[in-house]
């Protein structure tokens, strides 16, 4: 049991770990400009769900910039925006979890992250994504969604 357990850890760690590094970076903006490091930003990045080729995901997320977030010691603020589209046919895999995370990326040094989780509305043949700030301690409300529904792509079926 304690190896099952451990294996699933591994596996959902690696998973989290991908997810991060297939996100690109397509550009920041300057929200507030600092003497000493870096300037306070919201930056944005793409990413394809890795499990359902034909969705294209995009997060914009405040940065911290100053001194220590030039050192990658600042906590990033949970504000963040989240829009998920159809870029090109979807194949949905033969098994689709009702709910699975595809995205995660840390915004303080310990114990916090976003997270983008996809679910699967089976009723009205919905992608949803979820992206959510995560706290180990106290936890954060911070949220926002992107809906992409299942249809042809290109005139195909």
């Amino acid at each position: 049991m304690k190896i099952t357990t451990f294996s699933r850890l591994m596996t959902a760690s690696l998973f989290a770990l991908s997810g991060s590094a297939n996100a690109e970076p397509v550009g920041c903006v300057t929200t507030a400009w600092k003497l000493i490091g870096a300037n306070h930003k919201v930056c944005v990045e793409a990413f394809n769900d890795p499990r359902v080729p034909g969705v294209t995901c995009h997060v914009s997320q405040a940065r911290t910039g100053g001194v220590s977030g030039s050192l990658g010691l600042a906590q990033d603020p949970s504000q963040f925006s989240l829009a998920c589209r159809q870029t090109g046919p979807i194949v949905l895999p033969a098994r689709m979890p009702r709910e699975e995370t595809i995205f995660t990326e840390d915004t303080s040094i310990l114990f916090k992250e976003t997270r983008i989780m996809r679910m699967w509305d089976e009723a009205n043949r919905t992608l949803v994504y979820l992206a959510i700030s995560r706290k180990l301690i106290e936890g954060a409300p911070a949220n926002s969604i992107s809906t992409v529904p299942v249809m042809p792509w290109g005139g195909k079926q």
